[in-house]
């Protein structure tokens, strides 16, 4: 047998080239498994950034405007004529009458306490049991110089987290002659977003934390013992602690007004996952595409070598192969474009059950303030401060109010049920008719109420119940606009188990009874304000979560709609029922 000389050195290129190729492509794979990683990580943390970003700023909104709230409480605390006439020597009022306003004010803002000062910190007027001299915080000091003041401490002798409110009180001169100052505890600001997916916290200017969504965040340094790591072009935070991600996106905003810092630590674990597992199913894929090029390619020159025919079809296979890529590529693609299509139509589909679901909701109470409003500046006019202040006091229970509605609408659009409680059905009824009453009057329409002859008492929740009475009257005032006779007619049924709320009209009757409470179903005009379809939708759900059932039926004369509710059985302590509002009159005009 004869070899060949040139043999081994002509064996040895093939297999050089063929390393060279592989350590190419590995290469390449490489290269585009890292690039594939760090964008699908920087878009992921921006992405991350912007949710975290949002949440911070509701978490801040909801802060500030509680402690806003609280903050009026204490301006129109200061604007009282007991505690203006206290402050000035010659007054003659007791100081314990200026106790019990101050608590009364305490009482409904839901704070701690709320004490009357004179500009040296001497307490005038308070709880029992109170020191007789404040030390001069910030915040009195501030008020002393006629402007309102904040301050946030520790109690030492209960360690108890509050927020101070200082206000000056001026009383027929330039000077303030006394300070209000209204204790809240920290914790019933921070309650309503503990739970919250997101940590959230806040920290004063010594870089302590003082309010937070997690307990174990509270009065810690603002440093959190975290290491800084820079990745996909961020920088994150890595912590051990329990209530904290492992690795997570710090999100920061100046909250100028309370004094405050706001912080949020978004989870980017979940995206720094996300973006290895496409990293690494790139890999894969091109490994494997690779390798099924390489083995084409190496079966490819050894049929060219043996079988000019055998090359022929290997070629045939290599096109074809490259087809099937570009329409898998082609699919993936178009699959990519679907998913965010579906993915946005979902977002929208959303905000828009969202956006109209608040705005029916808070039409009500809206209306309310917009009345008790315009009151208020004609009492003013005509010289009554004292009733125009009435009306000023029902306008932040309305707004009160519309929070408590807003997290109403939220449990509903999440299928919540918040736990029923004992609910007075006739003084329900008539806070309906106050809302309504000026609709009622423009509209000529008379209110044939009665109230019932004993207690009507329900399990149920007052502002949703109102909520119900109000969308139900409403909707018999738009059913009979064009009607020549116009009356409403409304009756409550006590019974052992069940009461039996009804509403009735003179219009023309339901159009379609099996899709009343259909979303979206309504008989007035599409555009107008009122005409979405969404009242008698909500208040079935409403209903339904009391456990109770909503029908509506035609009559001779109209429409009927019944609210079937459980009837509250009779606490043990042998109180009155909730029965809140003096009853309204036989009609009303």
């Amino acid at each position: 047998m004869r070899l060949s000389p040139n043999k081994p050195e002509g064996t040895q290129e093939p297999m050089l080239a063929r390393l060279t190729v592989l350590s190419m492509g590995l290469g390449c794979v490489l290269w585009a498994a890292v690039s594939v990683w760090h964008f699908s990580a920087r878009a992921g943390l921006d992405r991350l950034a912007q949710r975290g970003a949002a949440d911070l700023q509701l978490a801040s909104d909801r802060l500030v405007s509680a402690l806003l709230d609280y903050r009026e409480t204490a301006v129109l605390a200061a604007d009282h004529p007991y505690i203006k006439a206290l402050t000035t020597d010659d007054s003659g009022i007791a100081p314990q009458v200026v106790s019990e306003v101050l608590q009364r004010f305490a009482d409904l803002a839901g704070a701690e306490q709320m004490l009357l000062l004179s500009p040296s910190g001497r307490v005038l007027a308070g709880p029992p049991g109170h020191a007789d001299r404040l030390p001069l915080t910030p915040d009195i000091l501030r008020a002393r110089q006629g402007a309102a003041g904040l301050y946030h401490t520790v109690q030492l002798a209960t360690g108890q987290r509050v927020f101070s409110f200082a206000l000056p009180v001026f009383a027929q001169q330039t000077a303030p002659t006394g300070i209000v100052v209204l204790i809240v505890d920290a914790e019933k600001v921070e309650a309503p977003g503990r739970g919250a997916p997101v940590p959230v916290w806040f920290t004063d200017d010594n870089g302590v934390i003082f309010v937070a969504n997690r307990s174990d965040l509270v009065l810690r340094p603002a440093r959190l013992s975290a290491t800084q790591v820079s990745l996909a072009g961020q920088k994150l935070l890595q912590t051990d602690l329990r209530d904290l991600p492992a690795l997570g996106l710090e999100i920061s905003r100046d909250l100028p007004v309370i004094g405050m810092t706001g912080h949020a630590l978004a989870d980017a674990t979940g995206v720094l996952r996300t973006a290895r597992v496409q990293a690494i199913s790139l890999a894969l894929g091109l490994i494997g595409v690779g390798s099924v090029i390489l083995a084409l390619w190496e079966w490819r020159r050894i049929l060219a070598r043996d079988l000019q025919r055998e090359a022929r079809i290997n070629a045939e296979l290599e096109r074809r192969v490259t087809d099937r890529t570009a329409e898998l590529r082609a699919t993936n693609e178009q699959l990519v474009r679907t998913q965010a299509e579906l993915v946005q139509a979902g977002k929208l589909s959303a905000l828009g059950q969202m956006s109209a679901g608040i705005s029916h909701e808070l039409n009500q109470p809206l209306m309310a303030i917009g009345t008790y409003a315009d009151n208020a500046g004609q009492f003013l006019e005509r010289g009554y401060p004292d009733r125009a202040a009435e009306n000023l006091l029902r306008i932040t229970a309305m707004a009160q109010r519309m929070g408590r509605i807003i997290r109403n609408l939220r449990a509903f659009a999440r299928q919540e049920a918040e736990p029923a409680t004992r609910v007075g059905l006739a003084a329900v009824v008539e806070a309906a008719l106050d809302l309504m009453e000026i609709r009622l009057k423009e509209n000529g329409i008379s209110v044939d109420w009665c109230r019932p002859d004993r207690p009507a008492v329900v399990m149920g929740g007052e502002v949703r119940l109102s909520q119900v009475v109000v969308n139900l009257i409403s909707n018999a005032l738009d059913a009979m606009v064009n009607c020549p006779n116009r009356r409403i007619r409304i009756r409550i049924v006590p019974g052992p188990t069940t009461t039996c709320l009804t509403v009735e009209d003179t219009g023309p009757g339901i159009t379609q009874p099996e899709r009343v409470f259909d979303p979206f179903y309504s008989t007035k005009e599409v555009g107008t304000a009122e005409g979405m379809g969404l009242g008698l939708s909500i208040s079935y759900g409403l209903v339904q979560s009391f456990g109770g059932t909503l029908r509506g039926e035609n009559t001779p004369t109209g429409a009927r709609f019944t609210v079937e509710l459980q009837t509250a059985r009779a606490p043990h302590s042998g109180t009155p029922p909730p029965q809140s509002i003096p009853p309204h009159s036989e009609s009303t005009q």
